[in-house]
């Protein structure tokens, strides 16, 4: 039933006029349809097919032959001829068998002891532990990559609004530039220059509308819209506002794959050492002989049942070998389990500290910009009045432009910090 809604709402979601998207729908979306999410299930129905292929060899094995064979030329073998009366010392050839013979024949085959079922069953258990953890993995990986390019978008668009409004004001300026310039109060080039400033606006505006279209096209990928297709997202419009709250449990999936893995170690060194111990199966057949020639036909039953040991006595030393990289390959776990524990340790309060960083950042890049837009406000009436230059105006509308950007940029380090610090404890939800 999950799996029917999750469908239903993919395809609502894809067909559906004008829904916008936030990013809690999409990691759902992702959740069900991003092909390396999907192949991750794949792995663990995979595993647990395998554990199905290796049960069934404790089940019996039986077999079944039919072989219709003709002999043009029947075989023979050389006896004593003494044998059959015959003077002492010499041979005779004696031929076997009719020319016709039809022989069936259905074998059974039953395992008893195999010193490496126990260790392949504890191995493809771990293997599903490893397969899930690798599916947490790739789960933080694509949500990830969908946040941070969520937030590209919203602080592409938080900066396009800014602009915008830039260009609506570099309008008005020109504007009433145009009639000092009529009634003789300014030369020609002051004009030219706040046109150039607004090109260089328009120019910006261009090239982040294309960024903004190619971070919807990857996250419609991501999420499973497919290529070509854009979405639509909501607007972040509390861009102030913490998407952090307080984790007391960390998760390190990383850690907890690394962990399986020396478990599979451990269990590769057991199952290696009971490749020292010998195998018993039992076997049996029934066999049926029909033989045919001219008027003569008659047929020939057999049966038997056997026990087969086994036990491979000199390897030339392979098992013991595999045994010492088995111990190698162990200790490099260890090592690679602390030093992945260190490096986590590290990013997540790394990403403490910027988060602490970026925060003071965007408030004071708020304030600066308040400054900014008064004396900005101040700039124009003076201007206005007479009493500064073209130029001096330009440098408030840059100051303007540059606490803007400041604001966008700190906006976005703070967002992806406070991913990085997610991800690194595996809680990005």
């Amino acid at each position: 039933m999950k799996r029917i809604l999750s469908y239903l709402f993919l395809f609502f979601g894809v067909w559906g006029w004008g829904q916008e998207y936030d990013l809690n729908a999409l990691y759902q979306m992702a959740d069900t349809a991003n092909l390396s999410i999907v192949n991750t299930r794949l792995d663990i129905a995979a595993n647990r097919e395998q554990k199905n292929i290796f049960l069934s060899s404790r089940l019996p094995q039986v077999s079944a032959v039919a072989d219709y064979r003709y002999n043009a030329i029947i075989p023979g073998q050389i006896v004593p001829a003494d044998f059959f009366g015959g003077p002492p010392g010499t041979f005779a050839e004696v031929k076997f068998g009719v020319p016709f013979n039809l022989s069936n024949t259905i074998q059974v085959n039953q395992f008893l002891y195999n010193s490496q079922l126990n260790y392949g069953l504890a191995a493809l258990a771990i293997n599903a532990q490893i397969v899930e953890i690798q599916q947490q993995v790739v789960k933080q990986d694509v949500r990830f990559q969908i946040a941070s390019a969520y937030f590209n978008v919203q602080a592409i668009n938080q900066q396009l609004a800014f602009l915008d409004k830039n260009v609506a004001n570099m309008n008005a300026l020109i504007k009433n530039m145009e009639v000092l310039f009529a009634n003789g109060m300014v030369i020609p080039t002051e004009i030219d220059k706040l046109k150039i400033n607004k090109i260089n606006i328009t120019n910006g505006i261009f090239k982040l509308e294309n960024t903004r279209k190619q971070l919807l096209q990857l996250i419609g990928i991501l999420v499973g819209f497919g290529e070509g297709k854009e979405i639509t997202l909501v607007k972040d419009e509390a861009i102030t506002k913490p998407m952090l709250i307080e984790y007391n449990e960390v998760v390190r999936p990383e850690i907890q794959l690394l962990r399986a893995q020396k478990q599979m170690n451990i269990e590769e060194y057991k199952g290696t050492k009971m490749a020292y111990y010998p195998n018993l199966s039992f076997y049996s057949a029934l066999n049926y002989n029909y033989n045919l020639k001219g008027n003569f036909r008659t047929g020939i039953p057999s049966a038997f049942l056997g026990l087969r040991l086994d036990w491979e006595l000199f390897d030339g030393n392979e098992k013991k070998n595999k045994l010492k990289m088995n111990l190698i390959t162990r200790e490099k776990l260890e090592n690679q389990e602390r030093l992945a524990s260190q490096q986590l340790n590290l990013v997540t309060d790394n990403a403490k500290r910027e988060i602490a960083v970026q925060t003071a950042n965007l408030a004071m890049n708020q304030e600066q910009l308040v400054l900014a837009e008064r004396l900005n406000e101040v700039s124009k009436k003076q201007f206005s009045g007479g009493t500064i230059s073209t130029n001096e105006l330009l440098q408030a509308e840059t100051s303007v432009q540059q606490a803007q950007s400041n604001i966008v940029s700190s906006y976005l380090q703070l967002r992806l910090a406070e991913l990085s610090f997610l991800k690194s404890i595996s809680q990005l939800k």
